[in-house]
């Protein structure tokens, strides 16, 4: 989606940043994972193949994607980009229902799971989404043996709503009241927005 193409959105422990083409050979290695390939319902892709997916999303009004940084990693001077890419966030919309979104997240890299990651990452993303995009409901579609996943999302206040034995993934649901924008901004209120390539400091994490 061109509306994020250079937004960078910077939390206490992540920075979001746009999915851009320097950003594929690290995800294609990602994505030869048969776990990870099992818990996003992916095929597994030649690296030509990523590339003209990754072009495809960017270009996509339908889509909106975000690549998860470890903000720990990236304030170190000598660390690169792509050394501290920890996974991804996206949000996918119908065509004929732009204010209902169904949102996904992947934590690809081991070290960076269960550190409070993904929650800011999917709070972030449901704040830019309601803020700028107009959201007023968000999906979920979950592996039904992905527990750290379901947990996550039920803490984040989704409610199951139905599950699939046929493709054994569970659907989950949150509109977005004025109590939860009024809590998304609360839990958000911290975010910097920056103009992408942006690189954070030792300070700007103090600063948070």
């Amino acid at each position: 989606m061109k509306i994020n193409s250079d937004t960078v959105l910077e939390g206490r422990k992540i920075v979001l940043v746009p999915y851009r083409k320097e950003h594929v050979p690290r995800y294609h290695d990602w994505m030869q994972s048969p776990e990870l390939l099992e818990q996003t319902a992916s095929d597994r892709l030649t690296l030509d193949q990523e590339y003209e997916m990754q072009q495809s999303w960017f270009s996509d009004e339908n889509k909106c994607t975000f690549i998860i940084l470890d903000k720990s990693k990236w304030v170190q001077p000598e660390v690169t980009e792509i050394e501290c890419m920890a996974g991804d966030v996206n949000l996918f919309f119908n065509d004929s229902q732009q204010e209902v979104a169904e949102i996904e997240i992947m934590i690809a890299e081991p070290s960076c799971r269960r550190c409070g990651l993904g929650r800011e990452a999917l709070l972030i993303m449901m704040s830019y989404g309601v803020t700028f995009l107009g959201i007023q409901k968000y999906i979920a579609k979950i592996g039904c043996g992905n527990e750290p996943s379901l947990a996550l999302f039920r803490k984040l206040g989704f409610v199951e709503i139905s599950v699939s034995e046929v493709f054994k993934e569970v659907t989950l649901e949150r509109y977005v009241t004025q109590n939860v924008q009024r809590q998304l901004t609360q839990e958000t209120s911290h975010i910097l927005h920056h103009k992408y390539p942006y690189r954070p400091t030792q300070n700007s994490e103090n600063n948070l």
